[in-house]
C-alpha cells in the first residue's frame, strides 16, 4: 500500500494514525453529513449525534471498526482508513484532520476481501443502533439495504470470475470549511491508484449528488440504476 503522499498546497493524504484521528474524522461527519447535507441515513446510523453522548458513540464505533480490520489472502488489508490534513494555525507545527475516507475491498469468496452483509445482516446491525426502536431499525435496515443493494450484486457477479475482488469507496467526507480545494479528488484518486497496486480493481461506490462532479471527473460512470458509479481502470 503507498505510503502518505503531499502536494504543494500542504494538503496530506496518509493513513489514519489513531483514536484522535477518529474523533476528528468523526466531527467532520457532523459537519458534513450531520449538519451541511442533513444526510438521513448517516442521521438514523448515528442516533444522538448532535449530543456529547451520541458524538462519543460514534467514536466509539468507529475506533472498533478501524480496529477490526481483516486482510486478504495477498496480506493487504480489507478496509483502509485515510485522512486529508492539512497545517493547523491554532497549533504551530501541528497538523488537523479536514477530510476523511474509507475504501473497503469486497469479495464474496473468502480472502479476497471482506462480504457485504446480507439483510439479515442489516437488520441485525440496525437493531443494535434502534435497540429501543423496531420501527425505527427496520426503517434504518431497509435503507441501507436499498443504498447497498448493488453493492452486493456486483460481489455475487465477480464471485465467479479470476478477479473476484473489487474496492469501494465507503465513504468521503470533507469538513465544510475546506471544500472545494481538490480535498475530495486526492481522497478518491489514492483509492483508484491503489485499485490498480491491487492488480487492477474495479472501484466503485454508491455516489451522492454532491460527489458524482468529483467521481465522474476521475473517470467513475454512472450505472443505468440506482446511485452506484463505477470506475473499471
Amino acid at each position: 500500500m503507498a505510503t502518505t503522499t503531499t502536494n504543494n498546497d500542504e494538503i496530506q493524504i496518509g493513513f489514519v494514525e489513531n483514536t484522535d484521528d477518529l474523533a476528528q474524522a468523526f466531527d467532520c461527519q457532523i459537519a458534513t453529513f450531520g449538519r451541511q447535507t442533513e444526510d438521513s441515513i448517516w442521521r438514523s446510523s448515528n442516533p444522538g449525534w448532535d449530543t456529547p453522548e451520541g458524538r462519543d458513540v460514534g467514536i466509539k464505533h468507529a475506533i472498533n471498526r478501524w480496529n477490526s480490520v481483516t486482510k486478504d489472502h495477498n496480506g493487504n488489508p480489507n478496509t483502509i482508513f485515510l485522512k486529508a490534513t492539512v497545517p493547523d494555525e491554532a497549533s504551530p507545527g501541528g497538523r488537523k484532520l479536514v477530510g476523511y475516507a474509507i475504501w473497503v475491498q469486497h469479495s464474496a469468496v473468502p480472502g479476497h476481501g471482506e462480504p457485504v452483509p446480507n439483510e439479515a445482516q442489516r437488520l441485525e446491525a440496525s437493531r443494535a443502533i434502534h435497540p429501543h426502536n423496531e420501527t425505527e431499525a427496520r426503517f434504518h435496515s431497509q435503507m441501507c439495504v436499498s443504498l447497498y443493494k448493488r453493492r452486493a450484486e456486483v460481489a455475487q457477479e465477480k464471485a465467479a470470475t479470476d478477479q473476484p475482488a473489487f474496492l469501494v469507496l465507503d465513504c468521503c467526507i470533507v469538513d465544510p470549511s475546506y471544500q472545494g480545494r481538490g480535498i475530495a479528488r486526492q481522497l478518491v484518486q489514492w483509492g483508484l491508484e491503489e485499485a490498480e497496486r491491487r492488480g487492477g480493481l474495479e472501484a466503485t461506490t454508491e455516489g451522492s449528488v454532491m460527489g458524482r462532479r468529483v467521481y465522474t471527473k476521475l473517470g467513475f460512470q454512472p450505472e443505468p440504476a440506482g446511485e452506484v458509479v463505477t470506475n473499471r481502470g
